[in-house]
């Protein structure tokens, strides 16, 4: 006689394989839906191209003509649609197909009524009665099986707060069909579950989490009321996982006002963000919009080369008194004040050439914005001192019509040429030949001064660059700053002009100055603005982003003790801090405590390095105890690498050699490159699809690897406590396996005499000799 368990367990199979065959059928019946779209588009469009070539010489075709083809377009946009619609079914179809659900809850609206169960997945399932066989996991209802214990639960609706009895909640592990596992639970998800998916080999992109996500997880993907959500997570929190089911929470939840192309993210670089784009398409979202910093200033510094973050961080490793100084909050407050109390004598306007020669003066333009209302906003008085410009422009062409170079162009017209500029005339009548020949002088003049017209319009009469260095010569140094030091960054900038670059640290204030003056460059489309490791962004670089995108919601997700740029800071310091910079009505601080990705050994000994570190919950998973090599030569670190490497690639799937910089990196691979097939990672790399995989610390940021090598954790590599955060970081890459390799001293950092002493095996080789 089978178990009460053994029957459920039947039954649950019973629904799996019922489920599985209907999906089967719909996407048979869908796949030839879409081969019938594919067939109709073709055959529309190619009406519509025979129906685009027509007669136009008769005004009655031209009229008959022009609703025809308005009439294809319509058309062509429908049959468009239409495959679209069924192509996202197929998806839908298919990805549920794979693993069509991962949850359950059984729920009672009122006492008395009866328990009903329902399912939930990566997308919702209906059958031919309209009855819900799946319900998406951003559905209202779904927030019961994240957030509630059995008992009461009240969850969110369009409609307002609802109420029911969670009197079950059941996990499962499903994969082609196939129960593989399922138990009852009363967590967010069971130990049972995390440690399956968490004990898994790492793969080459990042995975959602939607079977997995945790109670506070689910708090910063549901939030839909806060205008700066900072999210404070530790290192293998979930923190980037929970910021792409966001995304695709909000792409649900406001699907008609909100496309992926209306949020932007701002990614470390162009390896995280291939690691990251698998998620998104996983659950049936299209991928929203990402670039870098760095991409993103060089786009609007047009013809300037800008600094990378990993470029910065290869030169210099801690921000000097200057560069913390232009990345502050006082700097942007200095660019202002500065504006505010800036003459027309102090603004750096430029001469307007005309084949050669000065065409509008510098003090031309001076007196003109100079007469200008002095309380009128820069944006306006930039408009009026253009709008002066054009005026004077237009009388000047016509006195330019008869001027010596005008009659030469129009003597040296081909025939073609000539009949075109009568052509615009649409066969106006002359009185006279001198007539014409006055309105071709007219057309000419006007023509050849469009590039006038052009320098006015894209406001080239005035220099930025040479503005923003009027700022650095008058702005208040801090005291920690001597003026010797500080003319010698100003002689900096000006020797990086000359070559077309620009270093990061000055790229936000010169665009903050530009488009604070100018009141241009304004983007209103952009409704989220999503920043992941925002810890290595400056409050200045924060600030022009929010004067640019001032309509859109601010995400800022990172970890201050991951801090490359910047000593660790409190989360609470770090939210007051953006609070003061990005004013804004609804603030939201969520803290993620616990590490999922390390095992709790790992975990524990990248915890111990950190002052606050006790504050870090390890998940129970266990695992071997992080190593660390001591070896008294530099030949003798090579000889151990090699070793290490080849152990974790009999238990691992990914090994990753992780170095402080580029050149080590590039020397630590010359040094594989002989005995495995290891892969130099680079900042321009996408892929990471290589067994062993040498990177610089900058490049792994965000990343997980089943087994990390930390390369020369010796003291001449990381000399004091400003390289916690990267040694932090360095270590909490591991999933599985954490071996560190270094020569005698070994970092202040890692502290062997204290508690950090117990969570690790240490083989000093050094010592013995």
């Amino acid at each position: 006689m089978l178990s009460n368990a053994k029957k459920e367990e039947q039954q649950e199979q019973h629904r799996i394989t019922t489920i599985s065959k209907l999906l089967k059928a719909k996407i048979k019946t869908v796949k030839l839906q879409v081969k019938a779209a594919a067939t109709e588009l073709q055959r529309v469009q190619k009406n519509y191209g025979i129906n685009t070539s027509v007669n136009y010489l008769e005004a009655d075709d031209r009229i008959e003509t022009k609703a025809d083809l308005q009439q294809q377009r319509s058309l062509v946009n429908k049959v468009v649609e239409d495959e679209k619609i069924v192509k996202n079914q197929l998806q839908t179809y298919q990805l549920l197909e794979k693993s069509p659900y991962f949850g359950r809850i059984d729920i009672k609206n009122s006492p008395t009524s009866l328990p009903e169960a329902l399912y939930i997945g990566t997308a919702s399932l209906i059958d031919d009665q309209g009855q819900f066989l799946i319900h998406d996991w951003r559905a209202p209802i779904a927030s019961v099986y994240y957030n509630g214990t059995l008992g009461t639960v009240t969850y969110q609706t369009p409609a307002g707060d609802q109420t029911v009895e969670l009197i079950k909640k059941r996990q499962f592990k499903i994969r082609n069909g196939r129960l593989l596992n399922m138990f009852d639970t009363n967590e967010t998800v069971g130990d049972e579950l995390l440690q399956t998916e968490l004990g898994a080999q790492s793969s080459e992109n990042l995975r959602n989490i939607v079977a997995t996500i945790q109670r506070e997880q689910n708090a910063i993907i549901r939030d839909t009321k806060s205008d700066l959500l900072v999210v404070q997570g530790v290192a293998g929190s979930g923190k980037t996982s929970a910021l792409l089911q966001r995304i695709a929470f909000l792409l649900y939840h406001s699907r008609t006002t909100l496309a992926a192309n209306q949020i932007l993210l701002f990614s470390p670089n162009r390896l995280f963000s291939n690691y990251i784009s698998e998620v998104l398409p996983s659950l049936g979202e299209k991928n929203m919009r990402q670039v870098t910093i760095a991409e993103f200033f060089q786009r609007r510094l047009n013809g300037f080369k800008v600094q990378t973050i990993f470029n910065r961080f290869e030169t210099a490793e801690h921000p000097t008194a200057i560069t913390t100084f232009k990345g502050s909050r006082e700097f942007i407050t200095a660019i202002e004040t500065y504006l505010q109390r800036c003459s027309s004598q102090n603004l750096v306007f430029l001469d307007i050439y005309f084949h050669g020669e000065v065409y509008f003066t510098r003090s031309t333009i001076t007196k003109i914005y100079a007469a200008l209302p002095i309380n009128l906003p820069f944006r306006e008085k930039i408009v009026a001192t253009k709008n002066h410009l054009i005026k004077k422009l237009q009388r000047r062409s016509r006195q330019d019509a008869h001027s010596s170079w005008a009659e030469e162009i129009l003597n040296t017209l081909s025939d073609e040429d000539y009949h075109e500029l009568l052509a615009e005339t649409e066969h106006e009548e002359f009185d006279s030949f001198a007539a014409e020949q006055e309105y071709l002088l007219l057309r000419i003049a006007r023509r050849e001064l469009r590039i006038v017209y052009d320098a006015i319009y894209n406001n080239r009469f005035w220099d930025a660059a040479s503005q923003y260095i009027d700022f650095l010569h008058h702005v208040t140094i801090p005291n920690n700053v001597t003026r010797l030091d500080w003319d010698k960054t100003i002689h900096d900038f000006q020797e990086r002009l000359e070559f077309h670059q620009i270093h990061l640290e000055d790229a936000a204030p010169l665009l903050y100055l530009r488009d604070r003056f100018l009141g241009s460059h304004r983007n209103q489309s952009i409704k989220y603005l999503f920043i992941d490791e925002v810890q290595d962004y400056a409050i200045a670089e924060l600030m022009y982003l929010k004067m640019i995108f001032q309509h859109a919601k601010f995400n800022l997700i990172g970890d201050s003790e991951q801090a490359l740029f910047r000593d660790v800071e409190p989360a609470k310091q770090l939210l007051q801090e953006l609070k003061q910079a990005l004013p804004v009505k609804h603030e939201r601080l969520i803290e993620l405590r616990r590490a999922y990705r390390s095992t709790s050994p790992i975990t524990k000994f990248a915890s111990s390095l950190l002052p606050d570190g006790d504050q870090i919950k390890p998940f129970n998973r266990s695992g071997t105890l992080p190593e660390i090599y001591i070896e008294p030569s530099y030949n003798d670190l090579e000889k151990r690498l090699i070793k290490v490497v080849s152990a974790d690639l009999n238990q691992s799937d990914s090994v990753a050699v992780i170095t402080k910089n580029q050149e080590q990196a590039a020397t630590v691979w010359q040094t594989l490159r002989s005995h495995f097939d290891a892969h130099l990672i680079s900042d321009d790399q996408r892929s990471l699809a290589h067994d062993v995989i040498v990177l610089p610390i900058y490049l792994a940021k965000g990343l997980e690897f089943d087994a990390v090598i930390g390369w020369d954790l010796s003291k001449k590599n990381y000399p004091d406590h400003h390289s916690l955060g990267i040694v932090y970081t360095m270590a909490t890459r591991a999933m599985h396996t954490l071996t560190l390799l270094t020569r005698a001293p070994i970092t202040p950092v890692i502290n062997l005499q204290t508690s950090t002493g117990s969570f690790v095996k240490i083989f000093n080789k050094h010592k013995k000799n």
